[in-house]
């Protein structure tokens, strides 16, 4: 096991290339769970994410001969940068295999930076094997984005920075796909306080450290389902699975609405942006079985396209209640339109689209439905305008 002079060794390298990322008091996210939460904000992190410690750790520690063979690495994205990054540092050719639905902007990213990027798979694991395959093939040297020594080593230089900056943390929440992260963090942190609670944070749809733990083995998930695409991994390494099972406290999960409504609140009130897999912890603040203690909510990564961006602000927005949808049987006559349109503006629901059809409900000819979608200001809010439209005489019908 890596031992605390590793990680400031690691430490020492790593701060060649890295960005400082201090600590961010969120009051919004301790508000909503009753601890004093902080964000390490690794989506600054030069190439987006922390990959670019582990990945510049391990090759700075490669001999000459290895280096001179080229690079080659698999990954869904984050870790394909920081080789990438690291291997142009060093002057060495890296080759990347990424899967194939990879967000656009991490592969030209990876492109951007020298490296060679073949698209394989649907998920990490498919690239993965198809990169062993090629390392073979051509005799590269294989840069493991999670299953390495090196890499943990590296990955684990943030608890040093972590509790440097706030000594007295009770808790650090991290998230987890494939483990390197979580394996350098909890080695590094309990050697410094073996008291502090290091949580490892895991998607619904990819919960394979989860199930190692459980089953007290290596599990092959059947198929994973996530937003989360940075954490989309069927099995957990080798080395991380030892590292978690002695110095990872607990294993929370989140799923994608709890993901979306995360990210729109560090969106908000912070103004920053995380990819899924990066908005893990944070999303697992409102699940912690404690109050009142200092916790650390690391993000993770920021490498998330436009598009994406769009979409969860959007889910978000309806998760938390701050959009609202609803149909609802007018009878068919003059005035009905304005009559819903009156009752929304005395409540202060912004009307932000409608659809009236008068052909859909075939069971009632007198009728037509009304679809409106409406800004709101919660959940409250909702049940303010469901309650008037009953009173009115009107049934709501939410529509997701």
């Amino acid at each position: 096991m890596l031992q605390l002079e590793d990680f400031k060794e690691a430490k020492r390298r790593v701060d060649e290339v890295i960005l400082q990322t201090p600590l961010i008091y969120s009051q919004s996210f301790s508000d909503e769970c009753g601890n004093q939460v902080y964000i390490k904000p690794e989506n600054l992190q030069k190439t987006g994410a922390f990959k670019i410690r582990g990945a510049y750790n391990k090759i700075s520690k490669l001999p000459d001969a290895a280096k001179r063979k080229g690079l080659i690495a698999s990954s869904a994205g984050n870790h394909a940068q920081g080789v990438a990054y690291a291997a142009k540092q060093q002057g060495v050719a890296a080759t990347i295999v990424m899967p194939a639905g990879t967000p656009l902007i991490k592969v030209n990213a990876t492109k951007a930076l020298g490296a060679k990027v073949i698209l394989y798979g649907e998920v990490y694991d498919e690239a993965y094997q198809k990169a062993c395959e090629l390392q073979k093939e051509q005799d590269l040297t294989f840069i493991h984005p999670f299953d390495d020594e090196d890499v943990i080593e590296g990955q684990g230089t943030i608890a040093l920075e972590i509790l440097e900056e706030l000594p007295d943390a009770d808790a650090i929440l991290v998230p987890i796909g494939g483990g390197g992260l979580i394996s350098g963090i909890a080695a590094c942190a309990k050697a410094i306080n073996p008291n502090i609670q290091v949580i490892g944070v895991e998607p619904e749809g990819a919960a394979s450290a989860e199930a190692a733990v459980k089953e007290d083995k290596i599990c092959l998930l059947q198929e994973v389902n996530t937003i989360a695409d940075g954490t989309a991994v069927k099995q957990i390494g080798v080395k991380p699975f030892d590292y978690i099972r002695r110095y990872v406290d607990d294993i929370i999960l989140v799923n994608d609405y709890e993901l979306m409504e995360a990210f729109l609140l560090l969106v908000e009130k912070h103004k920053l942006v995380a990819e899924g897999s990066g908005i893990l912890a944070l999303a697992a603040t409102k699940k912690l079985g404690f109050k009142d203690k200092k916790v650390v909510a690391l993000v993770s990564g920021g490498n998330i396209d436009v598009l994406t961006i769009s979409s969860m602000i959007n889910k978000g927005l309806i998760s938390r209640g701050r959009i609202f949808s609803f149909s609802i049987q007018l009878p068919d006559k003059p005035g009905q339109l304005e009559l819903v349109s009156h009752v929304l503006n005395e409540l202060n629901a912004n009307v932000i689209g409608v659809e009236h059809n008068q052909f859909k409900n075939f069971a009632r000819f007198s009728e037509v439905e009304l679809r409106v979608t409406c800004e709101t200001s919660g959940e409250e809010h909702i049940e303010q305008i469901i309650k008037r439209f009953n009173d009115l005489g009107y049934e709501i019908v939410k529509v997701n």
